[in-house]
């Protein structure tokens, strides 16, 4: 496992403090972020680096363990439970060792997981049957709020390893999903870890999101105000037309049923798109039509 060290990615020392590492990490993540740097692949698995150093650095738990152990941090728990055991056969358990001397030392970590977990035993010894749940992964997706308006698949590269992964319409920002067995390899046959993946979506439409419905601004001219009439409007599933109540006032709210965003895995359903008028005052009015104004303003 080639090791990576995360201060150097994240250009900070290991005396670093949160405050540091935060800073850091946001400072990282805004140069190489996919949207700052499109179809660069470079950028793209450096950005990803850099959300997995800040993951374990910005965890207390984790960065003690990545302190501790290096490349094999996550293998923390298992080593801890293994070396247990080891300490036990060495004190005279027959059944798992002969006489094997405790000569032990964190420092050989590797070397120890190495022969306790697949390579060969030491002297006097007979491998552990022991097994071990592997290493959950944590990755972070990053989509705009148009991705996830429709069920689409997109494939994932973790730790090297592609993954098909179909997305559901109507996931959240912050979400978390599950991909069972999709994490680190069992130790000893032991079974997978799981996958865990985090949404970030972004959005750069007009319209602003609450759940499974969307809200929005919608300038209305004043004669249509007054007057009533129809009007065309942009919405996630494309152009529809709308009909405007003579006399409708600034700040008139109107709800669209079904126009929303779809329901997280409820096929069909959708929530509701709330649409605010704001009447537009005409400006740079001809000397005919400032007239007409004072006639009405008379006639009120």
């Amino acid at each position: 496992m080639e090791f990576i060290d995360y201060y150097k990615i994240l250009g900070i020392s290991k005396n670093a403090s949160e405050k540091e590492i935060k800073k850091a990490y946001r400072k990282q993540a805004r140069k190489y972020h996919p949207d700052v740097n499109p179809n660069d692949e470079h950028a793209k698995k450096q950005f990803q680096r850099i959300n997995e150093a800040n993951e374990v650095l910005s965890d207390p738990v984790k960065r003690k363990k990545y302190d501790k152990y290096g490349k094999d941090w996550e293998h923390a728990e298992a080593y801890e439970k293994a070396r247990q055991q080891q300490q036990q056969y060495s004190t005279g358990s027959s059944q798992y060792y002969s006489g094997a001397g405790s000569g032990f030392s964190e420092g050989d970590f590797s070397d120890f997981f190495e022969s306790m977990f697949g390579g060969r035993a030491s002297a006097g010894s007979r491998r552990t049957s022991a097994k071990f749940r592997g290493q959950d992964f944590h990755a972070q997706l990053h989509l705009n709020l148009k991705d996830v308006y429709k069920t689409h698949k997109q494939t994932l590269t973790v730790n090297g390893k592609k993954i098909r992964l179909t997305i559901p319409a109507g996931v959240e920002n912050n979400q978390t999903i599950k991909i069972k067995g999709h994490g680190g390899k069992g130790i000893n046959g032991g079974p997978n870890g799981d996958l865990y993946i985090t949404f970030n979506i972004s959005n750069h439409t007009k319209f602003k999101r609450g759940g499974k419905n969307l809200y929005t601004t919608v300038d209305l001219d004043l004669y249509t105000a007054i007057l009533g009439g129809e009007i065309t409007i942009e919405t996630l599933s494309g152009k529809v037309k709308l009909k405007v109540k003579p006399e409708t006032q600034n700040n008139t709210k109107v709800k669209l049923k079904g126009k929303g965003f779809p329901v997280y895995k409820k096929e069909g359903q959708y929530g509701d798109l709330y649409i605010t008028y704001h009447i537009k005052i005409p400006t740079n009015l001809s000397k005919k039509e400032k007239e007409l104004f004072e006639e009405l303003a008379k006639l009120r």
